[in-house]
């Protein structure tokens, strides 16, 4: 029986697993077909779910697909480990941003130890709240399995449940999967439920949301407000086969759209081009898909792509998964660059992105949201420009491994304490209260933009607030606030009030779209946008609004060679045609002494200057 035939059975999954220490679906045979899913529905408890009983509980992806799946060992990928402090953090990437408009805070956050991020138990956020703010794409696991610390949220987490990691929000290549309800569920704080709901045969009502606390979800009992609803999941009967299974249409080879729920783009602005009207990564339009580069095996290692990863991950092939370990080995179909005339310092200061990823550089950034900073996707979603967070891009940074390549930016705003030159963010609940005094809902854009702050209000802020230690400050705009004496407020230069950037490779622009590909000015003119675009400088300060920073400062160089090298451009077509002209001049004088000299030994031969 071949893999494209395999009928997947729980019990004898289990039996293989204690026999050989490993689990049926993570044994191959060889064949490149894959197998049919058609298995039957477990939940949490262990119990089979079968159309002719009214289950109490969804089905459980640990228990149903970790039947034939080591669970345990996929839970240790890159997209669930985040929270495990022996992982090697690796590169910055994009972070989750926490956004609050009353008291105009916007924060970087991640489990990550990534620079200029900070960790959510920073901001008093426990893991319950945090799963509540990201869960819409959070692929379920990490996170999403850890019991709270507060007492509270551990008795609504039992109502809830767990967020099992969602196996179907990447394989499921169902046309009726629906992530967007993933989304939906996580909001009503139905956790267990989630994964059941984004499935074409099943459907999710009611809210653990609105359950009391001791309400019991194995035991469901009568309830005193008989308009509550609680959490419950309905199959389609014709969905199980005639010994109770079900058919999951899952792939090994993750479709793109399966990634764009939690990894899209869209340029907000005026200016902003409508998808119809851009062309796709160059990739994408040759026939591959995001997983031919990022790939993985059942560890979920996947590989992020970027230059040295391989000094920190486990994956064979992250060395030859990057731009230059693919376009140098052929890889693919990948055609082998020449590069030809471009002068070799070039790749020792610049990545492969600086020049081919990412929007073309303008006079000044534009701004960007994303799926993961702004929901995109999901239900009823703010589809404003203006909305925060206020993502920029592209601005051209020195990374760690000093390249410069294409970054977004988000700047930095927050309330903090600032003890000892080192800036601690002052938790929302201690903030919201005294900023809300200055600051309701009537001074909050509807468009989700940045209420206007004014100095005066900044320094009453700073008055009232209170930090256990150290003292009040506020963080925006790549600024310290601060009150200085007889409470005037000063600003000041600080580390932490620079913003916080990750590296972006997407969309990949072909060869005749690369910079330079025109010509050297591309970069190196007095007014290219490369080192001299404006930076725009985010702020809910109305009087630092229209400020900006030039691209260069980012970039770590020296502004006044760099214009300098750009203005010798400007002679250098002159340059060029004298060199012809010289070396035509050059050329006929040794043309003229060949001949004179052919003549000389021509004359010695025939004997006539003996």
């Amino acid at each position: 029986m071949t893999p494209a035939v395999l009928l997947c059975f729980c019990e004898a999954a289990g039996a293989a697993a204690d026999a050989n220490s490993k689990f049926m679906g993570d044994q191959s045979d060889g064949s490149r077909a894959v197998p049919v899913h058609l298995i039957p529905l477990i939940d949490e408890e262990g119990e089979k779910i079968t159309p002719a009983v009214e289950p109490l509980l969804p089905f459980s992806t640990r228990r149903t697909c970790g039947a034939c799946h080591d669970y345990e060992k996929i839970s240790h990928g890159w997209h669930f480990n985040a929270v495990e402090p022996n992982i090697a953090p690796g590169r910055g990437g994009q972070p989750w941003i926490l956004v609050d408009a009353a008291s105009a805070t916007q924060i970087p956050l991640s489990y990550r130890t990534w620079p200029a991020a900070f960790g959510p138990e920073m901001l008093g956020l426990t893991s319950w709240e945090f799963v509540q703010l990201f869960g819409r794409q959070i692929p379920g696991g990490g996170i999403g399995e850890i019991d709270s610390n507060n007492p509270d949220e551990l008795v609504r987490g039992f109502v809830s449940g767990k967020l099992e990691i969602n196996c179907m929000a990447c394989h499921d290549a169902d046309h009726a999967h629906n992530q967007a309800e993933y989304a939906d569920q996580i909001a009503r704080q139905n956790l267990r439920w989630a994964a059941a709901a984004t499935c074409g045969f099943a459907s999710v009502t009611g809210s653990a949301k609105s359950m009391p606390g001791n309400y019991d979800p194995l035991m469901p009992q009568p309830l005193d407000d008989p308009s509550l609803i609680p959490p419950a999941v309905t199959y389609h009967k014709e969905a199980f086969g005639h010994k109770n299974q079900v058919f999951f249409d899952i792939v090994r080879k993750i479709p793109a759209e399966r990634c764009y729920f939690c990894h899209s783009n869209h340029d907000a602005g005026k200016d902003a081009l409508e998808k119809w009207a851009t062309d796709e990564d160059v990739h994408l339009a040759a026939g591959l898909t995001c997983v031919d580069c990022h790939r993985n095996g059942l560890e979920h290692n996947i590989i992020r792509g970027y230059e040295g990863e391989s000094t920190v991950s486990q994956n064979p092939l992250a060395a030859t998964s990057t731009c230059a370990g693919c376009h140098s080995q052929g890889r693919l179909g990948a055609p082998v660059p020449k590069h030809l005339g471009i002068p070799p310092v070039h790749f020792d200061r610049l990545t492969c992105t600086a020049c081919h990823s990412g929007p073309w550089p303008n006079e000044k950034t534009i701004r960007t949201k994303t799926s993961r900073a702004h929901g995109l996707g999901t239900y009823n979603v703010n589809k404003s420009n203006d909305v925060l967070p206020h993502i920029i891009y592209p601005v051209f940074a020195k990374q760690e491994n000093g390249k410069i390549g294409p970054h977004k930016l988000v700047w930095t705003t927050f309330w903090g304490s600032l003890k000892d030159q080192k800036i601690t963010p002052i938790p929302l609940e201690v903030v919201r209260p005294v900023v809300g005094k200055f600051i309701d809902d009537k001074n909050l854009p509807t468009s989700g933009d940045w209420p206007a702050l004014t100095d005066e209000q900044i320094g009453k802020v700073l008055e009232l607030l209170k930090p256990a230690e150290g003292e009040a400050v506020y963080i925006c705009g790549g600024k310290l606030y601060r009150l200085g004496d007889k409470g005037r407020l000063i600003t000041a230069e600080h580390n932490e009030a620079k913003p916080y950037l990750w590296p972006i490779a997407h969309d990949v622009r072909p060869a005749a779209q690369a910079l330079g590909a025109r010509r050297c000015q591309d970069c190196h003119s007095t007014d290219a946008p490369f080192f001299f675009a404006d930076v725009e400088v985010d702020t809910p300060v109305a009087s630092e609004k229209n400020i900006v920073k030039k691209m260069i400062e980012f970039e770590g160089l020296n502004p006044v060679y760099t214009k300098l090298f750009a203005f010798s451009f400007i002679f250098r077509p002159a340059l060029l045609v004298v060199a012809i002209c010289s070396s035509a001049i050059l050329a006929a004088v040794l043309i003229l002494y060949v001949f004179q000299g052919l003549a000389r030994i021509l004359n010695l031969l025939s004997g006539k200057n003996r």
